[in-house]
């Protein structure tokens, strides 16, 4: 059943239930999103919607406060002793969720649970070649190459239970596509260190968490118990909110945000997001999966790539999709990202005559057909994005089938887990560590997987000058030289068509009068800073 198309009946029933669930007490706190966190095993997928609902379950040794600076969490301290060594002094007094103790083991564990195949954090937790075990309460993580940015990356590298995961047989890392299967049980079961506990997980449906009693810190809500629920329909997540049968909702339609300021009891909550959305293409195989071109690869062909670069309209997109809320882009990182400068943030300018140009110079006059994968229910506004894209390149010659799904189906499609299984794909980037080189590691790069490489580069856009520039712009701590690296690298990119970027996509919540919420740029809704009055 196609999710986005609830009927009338359905509709009601969800909100219906949703109403039963604002009966609970007062310090209860209920969102929804347009799509579910797509498992609850914080190593399976590096998706910035589940590892944030996640991190309010489980931690790794750092965190992000609410401005996106970094704090201590399970690492009370850390320190560089030599360019390729952390040391990270661990909190003491950590229990996670049934009462077992924290320790070394758990963070050695975690990171080898992290690299092993079936890991979608990989890239991440590649950074590092080893980690020791100093004392119960001390580790040093071992690198090949300076990493400066290290402890923002460690942000994500959520820490689990070893005692718990051998128990359960969960040693592994499990994808959303194996979640409720045999030995999958960390996907629908979670025993973390943090503020709140999984109480209820129906996938697609509900989930419940609660506070967590012994929790090791102190945090800023009030909040007893959360309630998730995921709804697909816009219309029905804003719906819900104007009815106060939830007190916030993310995405809302950029069009409905005068519509939320101007009705008692709710308000529209938005910013520019660190996001930037963007097309790939996939130039590394001899032959496209999806097209009617056989026995080569129209992408492979540097002239195919400007042609659809030129095709596309970013203004048209941003004043009829996007309400004029995005900001067209040039680059695949946003204003807020350590490393950007806005002299290289320079669109492909939008000119069809010169795209049919381009695709018969290339011997493609008469164009071709090819199918382009894009998510439903992740990104604002993702599928109708993707529908203008396929109506701009159809002017130039070019046959889009757009296979449109949600995030579940896509995700499982598209990424490592599927084989890269994609053509032409919609994707979303913000690196969690905040920094250029997150970027560069896991999309400018060429895929290598025994080098935990380019992960999430679909495409296999393939350079060795960036990969060798990369590896500068990732151990450089000279600002100055660091910042030449990524504009010699941009420029190469850039020449080549390797990506289509499109907009930084903004930020578009509607929130309930009487909720505090802290709006982080990374469009994570961390449950410690919200508070029901």
């Amino acid at each position: 059943m196609n999710t986005r198309k609830l009927t009338a009946k359905m509709t009601c029933a969800l909100l219906a239930s949703l109403l039963v669930a604002g009966a609970a007490q007062a310090n209860t706190f209920r969102f929804a999103f347009q799509g579910d966190a797509q498992s609850l095993d914080p190593h399976g997928l590096n998706e910035t919607f589940t590892l944030s609902l996640l991190g309010n379950v489980y931690e790794g040794l750092t965190a992000y406060d609410g401005d996106l600076g970094l704090i201590p969490a399970l690492a009370t301290a850390w320190e560089i002793t030599s360019p390729t060594t952390w040391r990270f002094n661990l909190r003491r007094g950590v229990t996670f969720h049934n009462g077992n103790s924290f320790n070394a083991d758990d963070v050695i564990f975690s990171w080898r649970r992290m690299i092993a195949d079936g890991s979608d954090q990989k890239s991440r937790a590649g950074l590092i070649s080893a980690i020791n075990r100093i004392d119960d309460y001390t580790v040093e993580a071992v690198t090949d190459a300076p990493q400066p940015t290290l402890a923002r990356e460690m942000v994500y590298m959520y820490v689990m239970d070893k005692e718990w995961s051998e128990a359960n047989d969960s040693t592994q890392p499990a994808s959303p596509r194996t979640a409720g299967r045999e030995n999958a049980y960390s996907t629908l079961n979670a025993n973390g260190t943090g503020p709140f506990t999984v109480t209820e997980r129906q996938p697609e449906v509900k989930t419940v968490l609660r506070r967590y009693d012994n929790y090791w810190g102190d945090i800023d809500s009030n909040v007893t118990e959360v309630i998730f629920t995921p709804i697909a329909q816009a219309a029905t997540r804003v719906a819900a909110l104007l009815s106060a049968q939830i007190d916030l909702a993310y995405p809302v339609p950029v069009q409905d945000w005068n519509r939320l300021d101007n009705t008692a009891g709710v308000r529209a909550l938005t910013g520019p997001e660190a996001r930037t959305i963007f097309l790939g293409m996939d130039q590394g195989r001899d032959e496209l999966l999806y097209s009617n071109i056989k026995g080569k690869n129209p992408f492979k062909d540097m002239r195919v790539r400007k042609a659809f670069a030129h095709a596309i309209n970013l203004d048209a997109i941003k004043r009829t999709i996007m309400r004029g809320a995005s900001t067209p882009s040039g680059l695949l990182w946003a204003p807020q990202i350590s490393g950007y400068r806005a002299a290289t943030n320079t669109p492909y300018e939008y000119d069809p005559e010169e795209s049919k140009r381009l695709l018969a110079a290339a011997g493609y006059a008469d164009g071709f057909e090819v199918t382009m994968d894009c998510p439903n229910n992740r990104y604002v506004n993702d599928e109708k994005i993707c529908q203008a894209v396929a109506g701009m390149l159809a002017r130039v010659g070019v046959t889009v089938d757009l296979l449109a799904q949600p995030k579940s189906k896509y995700f499982a499609k598209v990424l490592a887990q599927g084989g890269y299984d994609t053509s032409f794909y919609l994707l979303g980037w913000t690196p969690g560590s905040i920094d250029v080189y997150n970027v560069f590691q896991n999309l400018l790069s060429c895929q290598n997987s025994e080098q935990k490489r380019g992960q999430f580069n679909l495409g296999n856009y393939c350079n060795s000058e960036v990969d060798r520039l990369a590896d500068g712009i990732g151990s450089e701590t000279d600002a100055d030289a660091r910042q030449s690296l990524i504009d010699a690298a941009t420029r190469i990119v850039q020449r080549e068509v390797g990506y289509l970027p499109l907009h930084q996509q903004p930020l578009s919540w509607g929130v309930r009068d009487g909720i505090a919420v802290t709006q982080r740029p990374d469009n994570v809704l961390d449950l410690r800073y919200v508070v029901v009055e």
